[in-house]
Order: C-alpha cells, then sequence, then structure tokens
C-alpha cells in the first residue's frame, strides 16, 4: 500500500540518465542517417533502391504492414481491455496506447516513402476511385491516428493536474507545460464522468476502426488475385497476425520500460502471466488461420499456388519461412503454457522472437508473390526475377524503425507511462476494501 506522495513520485516522469541520452542520440543518428538516404532516393528516384518489374513491392510495403499490424494492439488490449473493465490492465494501457500512436504514424509516414515522390499522395484524393482499398487506406489511416491520439490523451487529463502541482516548485515551466495540458482539471464529478464517458466512446469507436484497418491492408493484396494473397481467409488472416505481433511488441516494451524506470513494484509477474495468456490465446488464433493459408491448399491448389507454396516449404525461402513459423509462433504457444515461461526474462524473449518473426513474415507474404506472376515478364534481366533490399532501402526501413522508438521514447520520457490517478483510486479502494470501518 503506497502513499499519494509515494506514487505521484514513482510514477511521475524523470529527466533522462546518461543511459537514456546515449540511446536517443543514437536513434536521433539512424533516423538522419535514413533521411540522407531518402533524399538521395527522391533525387536519383527508385532505381536505387531493388524494386524491378518484378519485385514491385518490396521492404517498404512489408515495413508498411507491420507497422498497422503493430498499431492494432491499441485496439485489442486498450480497447476491449478498458470496456471490459479488467483491473489488471492498469499499469499496461498506456505504454500500449504508446506503442498505437508511434507504429500508425510510422506506417502513414513508410507508405508515402514507398510512392517515390510525395507529391503523388495528392493524386489519391484528387483521382480517388472508391473501388480501390488504397483510397479506404488513405481515410482510414488518418482517423485511427485521431482517435489513437485522443485515446491517449483523455484518461492523461488528470495526471496532468497531478504533475502540474509535483513540477510547480520545482521546474515551474514544466509545471505551466502539465497545466495547459491539463485543461483546468479539478476532478469534480462532472468532469470525471464526461471524461468516463468520452474515453468509452473513443474505445467503441477504434474496435471497428481498427479491424477495418487491418481488413483493407488485407484486401489491397487479395484483390489483386496474385498467386499467394488471392483468399478470402486474408482479412482475419492479417487481424489475428495483428494481435501477435500488436501483444509481442506490447510485452518487449513494457519490460524494458519496467527495467528502466524501476517500476517493478507497479508492474509485477502477475502482468506478466496475464499477458502471456492473451499472448497464447494470438498466437493459438493465428496459428488456425495460418493453416487454413498455408496447409489447406496444398490439397486444392492449382499448379501456380502450388509453385508458390514450394518456394516457401522447401525452395528459397523455406528457411525464413520455418524459422518465422516454428520460432515465431509454435514455439512461443509452447513456452507459453507453462507458468515458468510466463515470466518476465522468458517473456521478455518470446516477445522480442514474436516481435521479429512478425517483421519476417510480412516480408514473406509480399516477396515471395511477386516473384510469382501470372505471366513471366518477357525480356527483363535474370537478376529482376529475384529480390533483396538495397542499401537505401535498408537504411531507410531502419530509420522508421528507429523514428518509431524515437516517438516512444520522447513519449515515455514526457508522459507517466502508468496512470497515476487511476493507480492512486485503485490504491484507496484497496485500503477501504481491506479496512471497511475506516469507510
Amino acid at each position: 500500500m503506497y502513499t499519494h506522495k509515494k506514487i505521484i513520485s514513482d510514477l511521475a516522469p524523470k529527466k533522462f540518465g546518461k543511459r537514456d541520452s546515449i540511446w536517443t542520440a543514437s536513434l536521433i543518428v539512424i533516423v538522419i542517417v535514413g533521411i540522407i538516404a531518402y533524399i538521395d532516393q527522391l533525387i536519383k528516384g527508385q532505381e536505387v533502391t531493388n524494386m524491378r518489374d518484378y519485385a514491385l513491392w518490396g521492404i517498404y510495403i512489408s515495413n508498411f504492414v507491420f507497422f498497422v499490424a503493430t498499431s492494432f494492439v491499441g485496439t485489442v488490449t486498450v480497447a476491449i481491455l478498458r470496456l471490459t473493465n479488467n483491473s489488471w490492465r492498469t499499469p499496461l494501457v498506456r505504454i500500449a496506447e504508446i506503442i498505437s500512436v508511434a507504429a500508425i504514424i510510422m506506417a502513414g509516414i513508410t507508405i508515402m516513402i514507398d510512392m517515390a515522390r510525395p507529391d503523388r499522395l495528392l493524386n489519391l484524393f484528387i483521382h480517388a476511385r472508391l473501388q480501390s482499398p488504397i483510397t479506404w487506406d488513405v481515410v482510414i489511416i488518418p482517423t485511427y491516428i485521431v482517435i489513437s491520439l485522443l485515446l491517449l490523451y483523455f484518461p492523461l487529463i488528470p495526471d496532468f493536474a497531478i504533475l502540474k502541482g509535483h513540477f510547480k516548485k520545482k521546474k515551474p515551466k514544466l509545471g505551466k507545460f502539465y497545466g495547459k495540458l491539463a485543461l483546468n482539471w479539478t476532478g469534480s464529478k462532472a468532469q470525471k464522468l464526461l471524461q468516463e464517458k468520452s474515453i468509452q466512446i473513443l474505445a467503441i469507436m477504434i474496435i471497428p476502426v481498427g479491424l477495418l484497418l487491418q481488413t483493407i491492408d488485407a484486401w489491397l493484396f487479395s484483390t489483386t488475385y496474385r498467386i499467394g494473397w488471392d483468399s478470402t481467409n486474408f482479412a482475419p488472416y492479417f487481424i489475428s497476425g495483428a494481435f501477435v505481433a500488436g501483444v509481442g511488441s506490447l510485452i518487449t516494451l513494457i519490460f524494458i520500460i519496467r527495467k528502466a524506470k524501476k517500476l517493478e513494484n507497479y508492474i509485477t509477474n502477475h502482468h506478466f502471466d496475464k499477458l502471456g495468456k492473451l499472448l497464447v490465446l494470438a498466437c493459438l488464433i493465428y496459428l488456425y488461420f495460418s493453416i487454413n493459408e498455408y496447409v489447406i491448399p496444398l490439397f486444392t491448389a492449382k499448379k501456380g499456388e502450388l509453385t508458390h507454396l514450394e518456394t516457401l516449404y522447401s525452395g528459397t525461402y523455406s528457411i525464413l519461412f520455418w524459422a518465422v513459423t516454428l520460432l515465431g509462433l509454435v514455439l512461443p504457444i509452447i513456452i507459453l503454457l507453462f507458468k515458468a515461461g510466463r515470466k518476465p526474462l522468458p517473456m521478455f524473449i518470446i516477445g522480442l522472437t514474436v516481435v521479429v518473426g512478425a517483421w519476417w513474415k510480412r516480408y514473406l507474404i509480399v516477396t515471395p508473390t511477386l516473384l510469382h506472376p501470372f505471366l513471366p515478364i518477357q525480356g527483363v534481366p535474370e537478376s529482376w526475377h529475384h529480390y533483396f533490399p538495397s542499401l537505401h532501402e535498408w537504411l531507410i526501413t531502419i530509420a522508421t524503425l528507429a523514428m518509431a522508438f524515437l516517438i516512444i521514447t520522447i513519449l515515455v520520457r514526457y508522459l507517466p507511462v502508468i496512470p497515476i490517478q487511476r493507480t492512486i483510486d485503485e490504491q484507496a479502494l484497496l485500503k477501504t476494501n481491506n479496512n471497511p470501518t475506516e469507510s
């Protein structure tokens, strides 16, 4: 049982230490290198990439799909846990909201990088076609960004009011900054009711928007009728995959933040145990749809589809395919079924493995299919039949990942990663329940 003062002291944002500064500086350097590579790509064109007539979507689209998938954690973990009023969610939801915001912002930027010329973005509005899923993407991604930002901001308002008082004497400028963000919050009954209703509406809104975002992402592929993508299973397959990537990212980041901010008393083994069970559920659902996607077609597919599957099972991409399937999906299920596997350190390793596997899985979804067109393209060099990202593509892609980490780092620096007011309220409720005669 902690006092208000200790909770505020523990959870209020703190100045970066030397290690944090080095981490932030490293991310900035990586981002700058990526920007330089992107400027060079703008000047010289897509020639600096290895995307050609066959692989016209490459690592950028894989990365875009990964970011979209990761942002789903804001829908699954935050909205559903909020609406079902699970009390164990308290120390976890804000970190999930931060991941969601960073991921969806970077998804929007990544799709513009893939367009090579950002001025072409305007054409999506001028010449929009309703029958194109890309047009729906242009609508749904900004909508998801706005709702995610609001879902992050609204629960923060009471905490900003607390931080205003906390920093008033020590750091007056910072205190004023939090005061402006607090919007004259006094904690009155009317304000609490309004805030609660607003959060509930946002939580309800983001679920269909999140599902639509993943579905449209899947339809971008399945409506092209390409081998490997021509599947009615693709939308639920994408949604279940996003569930896995999102929860895996959340577990990984929670472990790091918990250790860096010394939050072991607030994010306990109990929370990792709950997240482990959630990840098992996510992996099992994804495994079910993966079997539908990659095993059932073995018995029904035509020649072209079988050639594509052979490429994955025993061909060029077999090592990667089996690695992401066994290490990134099957092994986590087996380990997490045991309680010992749901301890913080094993969970961190599993979460990291799942996230890395999820990224490469998007690469496998995009690339092998493109190398098997309906009709062989005549007169192209042999090298165009294969694809591996160029140095420019790697530098730009790594920079987008670093940028996502940078957004998360900045938000973690200035926001309380665990809701202060809600933690205080829960401690007060716990005290009342333990000592009913005092109330």
